[in-house]
């Protein structure tokens, strides 16, 4: 009888996270045992065959990855940040609630894919809730205090149930745990039996034939044990298999019927994953590679001419599915640091955006819109390595929130100054609005294009009010421009008019007959308060006629033999007749400032002549001239005082 060959079969593990890339090795799978020819035997032993080793490895439940020992909103951001390349349905995070307590009434084992997929997504409106929320904050004018985030209900109903799924398949995960001890039990149970009747030489073999009939039954109906000893249990229980039916001694026809089902169901098995080959989801080829595995592992053997070839058929096939996941990963993890090198890139240009330079709202603008591209373009890439994939995000949030809350600050400062630019402009307004009426052309004038010099000068103002504004204001300063522009056209034709009048006055005066002094002088002074009463003349002709005015009314001065002082001194006089005290107040008001400052002039003339002859007692032309001005200077302050005096006589009379 030929021994059984046993060869070790050592199954890849499929990754446990979508970011997280296991090195696989080539699946292997050992032989069928050679199954040396036996004697005949009675029909009891027809049905009976070796039996393929379990391999319960596959049936543990693999470890949970760290991302679920600790979920924490931080974690949670980071994996929401994951390119999603099916359409979701957009959900809410009641809605995802609802569904996660829907699952939770199911297999734990069986909902742990679409677990994940929900808490993805409901932390990624979370995220961007707690994003908007901070924005908000950020925007606001006033802060009473620093930024806290709200406490979200629903999130703490989501981790709730969070806990209960973690419990479960913790449970679940234990139960298991006492299954496969128990399982082991069993199964060394059975191994026991198998191996007294395998080298017992003096038991009924009609008897033990049914008995290992009815132990491999019941060794198929025993589900995973621990995969560390998964192995030496089947090698030990195809062994003394193979040894029973060494004993017993199966006849050629039975082992046939056996060889040719076997070869049968193992040929089935070599086309799927053949068929395996070409499937699109690498992932899935290679797990139902793992389901072939465990179903050869549990076929009988095939004769021994046929063994070798059809285990390299299937080998060969198994070796290509390993290969393209191999290399599925492979292409994952250059991607992964294509992806790294992409990040880094936008974390330099998010770097040389330096706020301190943008001084202008359009600079702002502009650095704003290039960071928007950039963090577009951040969507689009997917993982980094796991290692970097935390710590580069976090570089990335921190420059984003940096350039954000420095824009946000920049805007305040931007509506605080628009603010004290519309407090100034709307002080100009009202300026504006009380002169426009005002007829005082020229003071108004001046005063109207001092306000435009201002509001040129004074900066922008927020734009929903700017346009309104300098509409009030352009049409005040219009008002009164084209009231005035009407003023002066009328006031045109009245100078013309007062030319005429202050025209034939003089010839009055030029035609006036000198009798006696009084008679004269009252004639002269009744048309001298006419040419003053007469408004203003056009411009270009005022010195003309004032000097023709002149020459006439000092002709008959000179005739009635009175001095140049007397004629000013009469001529205030008289002008003094038709004010009242108002105007004589002021009138008075600004002769005494002129006196007083004619008296502060004269003093310093007399000092600096004192200064000029200290030293040099013959004469001096300069110091001749300073005595001049001096005595002209007394004559003018002589003559303020008595127009002073004419004021005051006026006042108490």
């Amino acid at each position: 009888m030929d021994s059984l060959e046993n060869k070790d079969l050592k199954a890849p593990v499929a990754p446990q996270e979508e970011n997280v890339v296991n090195e696989t090795t080539e699946v292997q799978q050992a032989p069928e045992s050679t199954q040396a020819e036996a004697p005949e035997v009675t029909e009891d032993a027809t049905d009976e065959q070796p039996v393929a080793p379990e391999t319960e490895a596959e049936d543990a439940e693999p470890e949970e990855p760290e991302a679920e020992q600790t979920e924490t909103p931080a974690e949670e951001t980071a994996a929401a940040e994951t390119d999603n390349t099916e359409a979701e349905v957009e959900l809410t995070k009641e809605s995802i609630v609802e569904q996660f307590k829907q699952l939770l009434g199911g297999q734990v084992s069986d909902i742990k894919e679409q677990a994940d997929k929900l808490k993805i997504q409901f932390y990624r409106i979370y995220r961007q809730e707690q994003e908007a929320l901070k924005k908000q904050w950020e925007e606001l004018e006033e802060k009473t205090e620093e930024y806290k985030p709200a406490v979200d209900e629903i999130e703490v109903q989501f981790r709730q149930l969070l806990d209960i799924y973690k419990q479960q398949r913790q449970e679940e995960r234990q139960k298991r745990e006492d299954e496969m001890k128990q399982n082991q039990l069993r199964k060394e149970n059975i191994i026991a039996q198998m191996k007294e009747m395998a080298e017992s030489e003096t038991a009924d073999v009609t008897d033990n034939l049914k008995k290992m009939r009815e132990l491999r039954e019941e060794w198929k109906t025993i589900g995973a044990v621990p995969p560390t000893v998964a192995t030496l249990l089947w090698k030990e229980y195809n062994l003394y298999q193979e040894k029973f039916y060494d004993l017993v001694k199966i006849n050629n026809e039975l082992r046939e019927y056996d060889f040719k089902k076997n070869l049968e169901q193992k040929t089935a098995l070599c086309e799927q994953a053949e068929a395996l080959q070409s499937k699109g989801d690498v992932v899935e080829a290679f797990r139902q590679l793992q389901q072939l595995h465990d179903e050869w592992a549990n076929i009988g053997p095939v004769a021994r001419e046929q063994r070798e070839p059809l285990w390299n058929r299937f080998k060969e096939a198994s070796t290509v599915i390993n290969k393209r996941h191999q290399e599925h990963f492979e292409k994952l993890h250059a991607a992964e640091e294509d992806n790294l090198s992409r990040k880094q890139q936008i974390i330099e240009k998010l770097k040389a955006v330096n706020t301190e330079e943008l001084s202008t709202n359009k600079q702002w603008e502009d650095a704003a819109n290039t960071i928007n591209e950039l963090q577009a373009e951040w969507r689009t890439i997917g993982f980094a390595p796991k290692k970097m994939n935390q710590q580069i995000y976090d570089e990335y949030r921190a420059l984003c929130d940096k350039f954000f809350k420095a824009k946000t600050q920049f805007y305040k400062q931007m509506r605080d100054e628009l603010q004290k630019n519309l407090q100034k402009k709307r002080s100009l307004l009202e300026q504006a609005e009380a002169l426009k009426d005002s007829e005082d052309w020229k003071e108004a004038s001046d005063k109207f294009i001092k306000l435009q010099k201002q509001w040129k000068e004074i900066g922008p103002v927020a734009r929903k009010y700017s346009d309104d504004i300098w509409k009030q204001f352009s049409a005040a300063c219009d008002s009164f421009f084209e009231r005035k522009k009407a003023n002066v056209k009328d006031n045109r034709q009245q100078e013309k008019d007062n030319l005429a009048q202050k025209k034939a006055i003089i010839a009055e005066i030029e035609q006036l007959a000198v009798t006696t002094k009084e008679e004269t002088l009252e004639k002269l002074h009744e048309l001298i308060n006419r040419y003053n009463e007469t408004g203003f003349v056009p411009f270009r002709d005022k010195d003309k006629i004032f000097k023709q005015f002149r020459a006439a009314t000092d002709k008959i001065f000179d005739q009635l033999n009175i001095e140049k002082h007397n004629r000013k001194i009469e001529d205030f006089g008289k002008n003094l007749e038709n004010k009242d005290d108002n105007a004589l107040l002021n009138d008075r008001r600004r002769l005494v400032r002129q006196y007083e400052a004619l008296q502060q002039e004269i003093k310093t003339s007399e000092n600096n002549i004192l200064f000029f002859t200290a030293g040099n007692k013959k004469g001096n032309k300069l110091v001749d001239d300073m005595q001049k001005k001096i005595d002209e200077q007394k004559r003018q302050l002589a003559e303020l005082e008595e127009k002073i005096n004419l004021i005051d006589s006026k006042l108490e009379g």
